[in-house]
């Protein structure tokens, strides 16, 4: 009779890992941070923070706009899946740098900030497509795909580059209209049609 070496399929392991050696260089979730991080304005969310003085510190809106922005591209909408990731996703924990947000706090940001995580979500793929990052991919709600080929042909007459930056902003604010769907309970039969970014 066969003898197979034993495998560790269902424990769990406490495994060293560098988390910065997760975002690979060339990615989506590396520019993403990049973006985030460096790049992008987000001077309009410290604005809503009143918590200066008197109240518990907060979880940086960079952070947390990282998490579910890349949570979204994976096809993820829901506060508690995305919590949940924040957990047990390497990428995600990379993303996160290790913080673990309640799925409240994400919840809150998305209503109460969906028109700047709008913004910047259309402002990322923007730039993610122009360089290629998310040619063949497709941005995913639920079991339904949003083509993200943005990366084709970004060269025209202003009104077709502001047509097509429309079009992405289009998706991004139907992504966020889907987790709001989740949030309440009402997204779940929730069937998207197919639309094109490019």
């Amino acid at each position: 009779m066969a003898r197979y070496r034993y495998t560790a399929k269902d424990q769990a392991l406490l495994v060293a890992v560098e988390l910065s050696e997760q975002l690979i260089a060339g990615t989506f979730e590396y520019t993403l941070t990049g973006l985030i991080d460096n790049k992008l304005d987000l001077s309009i969310f410290d604005r809503k923070y009143i918590n200066d003085l008197t109240e518990a510190a907060a979880i940086e809106p960079r952070l947390l706009l990282k998490i579910i922005l890349y949570c979204y591209s994976i096809g993820v909408i829901s506060s508690r899946k995305i919590a949940k990731l924040c957990k047990y996703h390497m990428v995600v924990k990379a993303i996160a740098e290790d913080t673990e947000p309640h799925y409240t706090t994400i919840s809150n940001f998305v209503s109460g900030m969906g028109g700047e995580i709008e913004k910047v979500f259309s402002e990322v793929l923007l730039v993610c497509g122009g360089m290629g990052l998310m040619g063949g991919k497709m941005f995913a709600i639920d079991g339904c795909r949003l083509p993200s080929n943005a990366s084709k042909e970004w060269s025209g007459t202003k009104e077709q580059l502001a047509k097509k930056y429309e079009r992405i902003k289009k998706i991004s604010r139907e992504i966020i209209e889907k987790h709001h769907q989740n949030e309440n309970g009402s997204g779940t039969d929730f069937l998207c049609s197919l639309r094109r970014i490019n």
